[in-house]
């Protein structure tokens, strides 16, 4: 991380007048040099005490955003260690993320690697909702894989039924099937234990796993199975984001992350 000269001057400025013991904010005055990995300075309103650490000992920290995050100042959030941000896009076959558009460019400017996500449902066929997602989300070399959200609905005003296991994969491979053709790479799949373990998902082909456990390691709630990303709070407190805001970990360091998106990343 480097500071600019000004922010390096107010740093010093700060160190000599002693600070009392309070905590400077750092994104008010780091500069990030694109790509770069920034370590997190977030903290959780409502933390589990046993992910602390391991979530903590995870270079590669991102976020998750829809329409409940209506004010986010990128670049602040950015220098304070969110490297990736996966972005809800659509809904079905006819809805669009109301702050998409917003996010999608605030994303970009400030350097944070974006990707975007449909969010599954179950009342329409997965061709449908799947070309409506490419209407809506531009291909661009260097953007993260789009995301399939995959899990049950039960609040649901106009949509709560629960298919057959078989039928949830069918469709599941229809649309990373045709996800892969459009984008040029395999998407990823998020989805929760239950709906994990209700459907059998792992015996899906042809995708990454990000996985959600809030109160577990992944190894506890998904045995043996391999995931690229984990969500691990839903509380997470980022400066530059009023409110909780869900955080996420790359399974590996800081060149595997490299390495990963060397493969992954769009054409």
């Amino acid at each position: 991380m480097r500071l600019t000269i000004p922010a390096l001057i107010a740093t010093l400025m700060l160190s000599a007048c002693g600070g009392g013991g309070d905590r400077v904010d750092r994104a008010a005055f780091v500069s990030v040099p694109p790509g770069e990995i920034v370590r997190p300075n977030f903290s959780d309103s409502d933390p589990h005490p046993e992910l602390v650490s391991v979530t903590r000992s995870h270079p590669v920290h991102g976020i998750d955003v829809a329409r409940f995050q209506t004010s986010i100042d990128w670049k602040s959030a950015r220098a304070s260690g969110v490297n990736f941000a996966f972005i809800k896009a659509t809904e079905g076959g006819d809805r669009v993320d109301e702050m998409f558009r917003s996010h999608w460019r605030g994303a970009d400017a400030a350097g944070v690697r974006r990707g975007a996500y449909h969010f599954f449902y179950h009342c329409r066929s997965p061709e449908e909702q799947a070309r409506w997602f490419f209407k809506q989300v531009p291909r661009r070399s260097g953007d993260l894989p789009p995301v399939i959200d995959m899990e049950w609905t039960p609040t649901s005003p106009t949509c709560t039924i629960r298919r057959a296991p078989e039928v949830i994969r069918a469709d599941a491979q229809v649309l990373i099937r045709m996800f892969t053709e459009h984008y040029g790479t395999a998407p990823i799949l998020y989805t929760t234990v239950d709906f994990y373990e209700d459907n059998q998902m792992y015996k899906l082909s042809g995708v990454d796993f990000w996985l959600r456990s809030v109160a577990a390691h992944p190894s506890d709630r998904y045995p043996g199975q391999h995931w690229a990303f984990w969500q691990y709070t839903s509380t997470g407190q980022i400066p530059g984001i009023a409110g909780d805001v869900d955080i996420n970990v790359f399974a590996g360091n800081e060149t595997a992350w490299a390495d990963w998106l060397s493969r992954r990343a769009q054409p």
